[in-house]
């Protein structure tokens, strides 16, 4: 019996798809998603005919490049608290080490376009859920460890992320990475629990942020 003829035909398809969002995720991550498509091609090793293929449009792309983010986020999360001694230390781990964090945050907060694109999409907006879902776990945990500043929110986190991925633009982009690493080691530093300077109204939960 010969083997199906489709079945590489498939693998290749596969294949190509991953390559062509992994391209997609790095450089959406650096400039945006709004970079025209042959660079997303040539950067993923393939035709800007088979890229067409696989995603038909612009939105297509970021649709499948922002479902794509959003589980990796979700596993991320997941595995720190699995991992990590304390919900704190699985919280600065997801913040610090968590690439796919800019990317989603970028994506679903920062980019006008993208939001364009997701606002009414069922299955981002259930994986969006999803992901405040188990920063808001995190939160809560660290904050009944005594870790973390009992006033403030999984809404507050996600907000101040958002906030500090807005880069100052540098010639150097060492400097650029540096100042966001800085930034984030600040706002880290002011989520620890006994904080000297109270907050100004309530803390922000996941539902404020939607």
């Amino acid at each position: 019996m010969s083997a199906d003829p489709q079945i590489p035909l498939r693998a290749d398809a596969r294949r190509n798809r991953d390559q062509i969002i992994a391209a997609a995720r790095l450089i959406f991550g650096e400039y945006g998603p709004e970079v025209p498509m042959e660079e997303i091609a040539r950067a993923a090793g393939v035709g800007v005919g088979t890229l067409y293929r696989r995603f038909p449009d612009r939105d297509a792309l970021i649709r499948a490049v922002a479902v794509d983010n959003f589980a990796r986020v979700i596993g991320d999360a997941r595995e720190a608290m699995a991992e990590e001694p304390t919900a704190w230390k699985a919280l600065v781990r997801l913040l610090y080490q968590s690439v796919e964090l800019h990317l989603t945050i970028q994506l679903s907060i920062l980019s006008k376009k993208a939001l364009e694109i997701l606002k009414d999409d069922p299955v981002i907006a259930r994986l969006r859920d999803e992901l405040l879902i188990e920063v808001d776990t995190l939160v809560r945990a660290a904050q009944q460890e005594g870790d973390l500043r009992p006033d403030v929110g999984a809404g507050d986190v996600a907000m101040l992320f958002a906030l500090l991925l807005r880069q100052m633009e540098s010639r150097r982009p060492e400097i650029a990475q540096m100042s966001t690493a800085r930034c984030i080691a600040i706002m880290i530093d002011g989520l620890r629990a006994n904080p000297g300077t109270p907050l100004p109204g309530r803390a922000l939960g996941r539902h404020d942020i939607n």
